[in-house]
């Protein structure tokens, strides 16, 4: 009896641990796809801007863009999607710029273009640290000045870094609930959520934000459901807003919004620029 006990938990050991790993693997594959390379830079669209290096409270070397607009009055800080790198976003930069006349600081996560390290959930927070304390301690943008834009995974990302910096605003585009709700939509005949290392619990995240909040999202968003940014919307407090972009994808929104699109976040922009507090941390 004490033979087979022994044997039942050695396998069952066995077991729950080739399950834990196998989930670890299909975790990185289906939340991360970073590029190495970079497609281009700004300058390929008519804009002068500043390539930075910055190191993260942990020791990694990280690389982002910043975008100066003469008219700026707020710095928008871009937290991007999972696939890619900061070159795949130029396009959007440059209508940002241009339309809702901020400065923009894009940076890559860690493992992502010329950013070094891995990337995994709390890396992406010490990058979001490192990148707002670059923006307050080095080139001198009050945090009042400050608007986070995070975008899809970014979203997350944004979330977290809203409540741990003082800032002027928050913009989440096609945000979703969790990684645990997403990979019930990706996956729903397996338990994966269950063994899921990586949380992004946005859903519980934004609960605790204390500053304006815009969100946009698709409503033909074939990845993040729609009721995803209509959930995170809800247990947002207030002051919000939510801007439905009709028969937008997950990568279009910008392009199927339009200037209408642009509008929003130049309308969010400016009301937070007036009514920011002007503490400083």
């Amino acid at each position: 009896m004490l033979a087979f006990g022994s044997h039942f938990w050695r396998t069952l050991c066995f077991v729950a641990l080739f399950a834990l790993l196998s989930a670890c693997r299909i975790e990185d594959g289906m939340i991360f796809h970073p590029s190495p390379t970079l497609a281009g830079t700004p300058r390929q669209v008519g804009l002068e801007f500043e390539d930075i290096f910055f190191t993260t409270s942990d020791g990694v070397r990280l690389n982002g863009w910043f975008i100066p607009h003469p008219e700026s009055r707020s710095t928008l800080v871009w937290f991007h999607g999972n696939a890619g790198n900061i070159s795949h976003r130029i396009d959007n930069i440059k209508l940002l710029h241009d339309k809702v006349k901020v400065n923009v600081f894009i940076f890559d996560y860690r493992g992502y273009g010329r950013s070094e390290g891995h990337v995994s959930e709390a890396g992406t927070y010490l990058d979001g640290e490192a990148a707002l304390d670059l923006l307050r301690k080095k080139l001198g943008v009050k945090s009042d000045k400050i608007i986070l834009f995070g975008r899809s995974l970014g979203a997350a990302v944004a979330t977290e870094m809203a409540t741990r910096f003082i800032n002027q605003g928050l913009i989440l585009e096609s945000p979703f609930i969790s990684i645990a709700e997403m990979a019930r939509i990706v996956l729903p005949f397996l338990p994966i959520r269950f063994l899921l290392q990586t949380r992004y619990d946005v859903g519980t995240t934004i609960k605790k934000i204390r500053v304006p909040l815009l969100v946009l999202h698709g409503d033909r968003d074939e990845i993040v459901p729609f009721s995803h940014g209509e959930t995170i919307f809800d247990k947002a407090p207030e002051p919000k807003k939510f801007f439905a972009i009709p028969g937008a994808n997950h990568n279009d929104t910008y392009v199927i919004g339009g200037e209408n699109y642009f509008q929003q976040i130049k309308e969010f922009v400016e009301w937070t620029a007036a009514k920011a507090a002007p503490a400083d941390r």
